[in-house]
């Protein structure tokens, strides 16, 4: 079937006519502590009586549907309706929180919200979208105010009845998808039908991936690639906003269970597969990739899992974000052979070279936006400066952002896709490669230095009763002073907290990035992004870290 439009969803009834007997998905199922399978023809024929279903509730094209669905059956066949429809679905991850929530909905403005029952009750207790919502559907049981029964409208529709996806141009809104807000308010990112499918064209090629593999995704974003790539996705029983939660042995079984090929997870994650599987001898044979983003991933994780996996299969670690990814891709084998060392010498995190397609510059550091590209903008190798980046995964713009769009967005002067700053500092090295060395907001200025976060906290990371570092900057008679925060894998204390800072401290010496650095504190526990779990709030530990030195 030729995919004579642009439209994201044109890839599932494609699958489906290749491989319609092929399981597209495995939904764990609660009452039997199994699985359930859906086929590709299965699943393209609940999402065309979905879409059909939606219609007559009166969702059109270019309508913005706020989705709070869990991933399984009826969020992979309701995303793909919208698509259909040409609608536009509103993914936010509820794990960022109840006013996030509320701000974010209040800013995409929805007129129609799907979801189940309990996010129905959240919507009419916080007041979600009541300025612009019309049309309320409930996947389940419906409760009380909370619209019509998806269940009840799809039953109208006949099992087999085939749909025509909208004619979507490239350039046409296909979804507006909420970052996390690590390090600021979340924004709403637009997603046109080309960036899906620039997405889907680079993964597959960047990881070799190929139809009729097995994955098993732990983030709702790409458990929506499995179905485009032809891959049967295994949904696993975990609560996909904590994943630095998940019972490793929920993850360990459907690996095994289903051998599967590819394997999405966070760092936090990985980190918690890792450590169960090396204590337990178990061994992932079947994985022929695993991928891990959101924050960059320790070289002893990468260590840990990859004594898991057969003799040359690696962990790749694809560098991105919500508004661009991928961006740069490494794999275990690199990092562990080549730049761990660098590392730990304060030199930042190697991120990989760019991948296929995409323009990477390094700029100079500003923090006022940039109205037009020019090339006197791009600083010499081994420079750091801001990561900025152009092509066809890139997106343009935010919705209803317009400050945060022209802070991030660089208009180029040929006409061409604008380039979007990452918010990241890095370094290219004569190799091509690009180092990352922190984000640009939490670069720590003072009267004589900047000092970057990866590069100085790796010094410190490499010790060994260190889970993690976090530099900070507070005011002291009225200058900027840095300081190292301290997290331990357990609480320590007395003389055995003194130990860990007289060697830290030897250490900060040992190295020109941090020999100047002399405030050092212990925290119990550092703030981390829900979403992967890695992502350190270091805005937080600085207004912790201003109470605790005076």
């Amino acid at each position: 079937m030729e995919n004579r439009s642009n439209n994201i969803a044109a890839h599932l009834p494609r699958m489906a006519e290749l491989q319609p007997q092929t399981a597209a998905l495995h939904i764990p199922q609660t009452k039997s502590n199994g699985y359930r399978s859906y086929t590709y023809l299965e699943l393209e024929n609940e999402s065309n009586r979905v879409a059909y279903a939606l219609e007559l509730s009166g969702i059109h094209r270019g309508m913005r549907v706020a989705l709070m669905v869990p991933p399984g059956l009826d969020f992979f066949a309701l995303t793909f309706a919208l698509f259909k429809i040409g609608a536009v679905p509103v993914l936010i991850d509820p794990g960022i929180g109840v006013r996030n929530l509320k701000t974010c909905l209040a800013e995409a403005e929805p007129q129609a919200f799907v979801g189940i029952p309990k996010a129905h009750a959240a919507r009419l207790l916080f007041g979600w979208g009541k300025a612009t919502l019309k049309i309320l559907i409930t996947v389940g049981r419906p409760l009380f105010r909370c619209g019509k029964s998806l269940a009840r409208l799809s039953s109208s529709v006949p099992a087999e009845k085939k749909y025509r996806p909208a004619q979507t141009s490239a350039d046409e809104t296909a979804a507006i998808l909420f970052t996390s807000g690590s390090t600021g308010p979340p924004k709403g990112v637009i997603y046109t039908h080309g960036n899906f499918n620039a997405q889907v064209e680079q993964l597959k090629r960047v990881y070799a991936i190929e139809p009729g593999e097995i994955d098993l995704p732990t983030f709702p974003l790409f458990a929506l690639f499995a179905p485009a790539l032809g891959m049967s996705s295994v949904i696993p029983v975990m609560d996909f906003t904590r994943p630095g939660s998940v019972d490793p042995r929920n993850i360990v079984q459907p690996l095994q269970q289903f051998n599967a090929t590819t394997m999405f997870g966070s760092p936090a994650l990985i980190r918690r597969v890792g450590e169960y599987g090396a204590k337990n001898g178990i061994t992932l044979p079947a994985l022929k990739r695993v991928i891990s983003a959101g924050a960059p991933v320790p070289a002893v994780v990468l260590e840990r899992f990859d004594r898991l996996l057969r003799e040359g299969i690696e962990v790749f670690t694809p560098y991105g974000s919500t508004e661009a990814l991928p961006v740069c891709s490494i794999g275990s084998r690199e990092i562990l052979r080549d730049t761990r060392q660098a590392t730990d010498r304060g030199e930042g995190v190697c991120i990989g070279c760019p991948v296929p397609d995409i323009d990477l510059k390094i700029i100079r550091i500003s923090d006022e936006p940039i109205a037009e590209w020019s090339d006197d903008l791009v600083v010499a190798d081994g420079e750091i400066g801001e990561i900025a980046v152009s092509g066809p995964q890139v997106t343009q713009a935010y919705y209803n952002r317009p400050q945060s769009t022209r802070l991030a967005k660089i208009r180029h002067r040929a006409g061409q896709a604008c380039y979007h700053r990452m918010g990241d500092l890095g370094y290219r090295d004569s190799r091509g490669r690009i180092w990352f060395c922190g984000r640009k907001s939490q670069r720590v200025e003072c009267p004589d230095k900047t000092y970057y976060t990866i590069p100085c906290e790796a010094v410190f990371n490499s010790h060994p009763q260190v889970f993690r570092s976090a530099l900070v900057g507070i005011k002291r008679d009225g200058r900027i002073q840095p300081v190292i925060c301290l997290e331990t894998p357990s609480r320590v204390g007395g003389k055995e907290q003194a130990r860990i800072l007289r060697e830290v401290q030897s250490l900060a010496r040992q190295h020109p990035l941090t020999a100047d650095l002399r405030d050092f504190l212990f925290h119990p526990g550092f703030p981390v992004d829900i979403r992967h779990n890695a992502k350190i709030f270091r805005e937080k530990l600085a207004i912790w870290a201003q109470g605790k030195i005076k």
